[in-house]
């Protein structure tokens, strides 16, 4: 397992098993839809005499791939963009099918670390949490939406039982002067619940909650899955490392329906191609989530919360595969 990702200061989770379900081999074609730190993109670039495409909606990763990419040249192609819009992003470089996709999902190390991207309650930088630099900010947010839409954000987001206690005191706080920084945000939240027996820090479920509806990640989520499954070819792999419970149990759903199982829709973007099956005829690799193993988190405690989950296509001349096309 590589310690460190080749554009540094990030640590890819579960490299080793990730290569492993992905299986990278010569000559073929693989995304990396959150390209990041790089480091899952360098491995399998590695791995295999293979091209790759690498999309982020941050235009700061895509600039930190440059140097990657000269690497690799010929062979390692940026994308600015979201991974939900994979099959369009690809469609304009003549892409039609693809043999792996690797999603890391959530925030990476970088955006993470960066106090000025406003990510984190560790420190104080704007209360911004915006992955593309585009849209409303989660400052927009904590200081525009009523009480209610606050706390029901918050529940259902961030999984937060004192969701309407934070937002009574939120929006008590912003009548006198807007919440514009990651510090103020937190304090306010830390000052108004019990403290967690399990040592989490108060601020986690709310933070987690606003970057979640800032970037619209569940649905980002949905339709990245449904791209995903739809430019597999024929035995080719989708590898998804997950953090949250709300993210985990999306990837779950939409695997177990892909394998024949029977998956709800979603409920979080109904609109988007999130409620609809993928394509029949895949099998699971991963019958449970996979997790880091100890020497691992040792390593790198963030790793802690990951569980990656994949399905591969299955050939047409497979008795599954032929009776879904018949």
């Amino acid at each position: 397992m590589s310690g460190a990702s080749p554009l540094g200061g990030h640590v890819p989770v579960m490299l080793a098993e990730v290569l492993e379900h992905l299986a990278p081999r010569d000559g073929a074609t693989y995304c990396d839809g959150t390209f990041g730190g790089g480091g899952y993109a360098g491995a399998i670039l590695d791995a295999a005499r293979c091209t790759l495409f690498a999309i982020d909606r941050d235009p700061e990763a895509i600039a930190r791939g440059a140097a990657l990419a000269a690497r690799h040249a010929g062979r390692l192609h940026l994308v600015e963009g979201r991974f939900g819009e994979m099959l369009a992003l690809l469609a304009a470089r003549d892409v039609a099918r693809l043999d792996g996709v690797v999603l890391d999902l959530g925030v990476s190390s970088f955006q993470l670390d960066d106090g000025a991207r406003g990510f984190s309650f560790r420190g104080d930088g704007p209360l911004d949490m915006r992955m593309s630099k585009h849209g409303k900010s989660a400052a927009d947010l904590v200081n525009t939406l009523d009480e209610s839409e606050l706390a029901d954000m918050l529940y259902q987001l961030g999984e937060e039982r004192y969701s309407r206690r934070i937002a009574r005191v939120i929006v008590a706080a912003r009548r006198e002067e807007p919440i514009t920084t990651t510090a103020r945000l937190a304090a306010l939240v830390r000052g108004c619940i019990p403290r967690d027996p399990s040592g989490i820090d108060g601020a986690t479920r709310s933070f987690q909650a606003l970057r979640l509806a800032v970037n619209d990640e569940l649905g980002e989520v949905e339709r990245g899955l449904a791209a995903a499954a739809a430019l597999l070819a024929p035995g080719g792999r989708l590898v998804v490392v997950a953090f949250h419970s709300l993210e985990d149990r999306l990837v779950k759903r939409f695997m177990a329906d892909a394998a024949g199982r029977r998956a709800g829709a979603s409920r979080h973007d109904p609109a988007s191609l999130a409620g609809r099956a993928a394509p029949a005829g895949f099998r699971l690799l991963t019958p449970r989530a996979l997790r880091p193993g100890a020497a691992e988190t040792d390593v790198n405690p963030r790793a802690r919360s990951a569980r990656l989950r994949a399905i591969e296509r299955l050939p047409i001349d497979h008795p599954v595969a032929s009776r879904d096309a018949a």
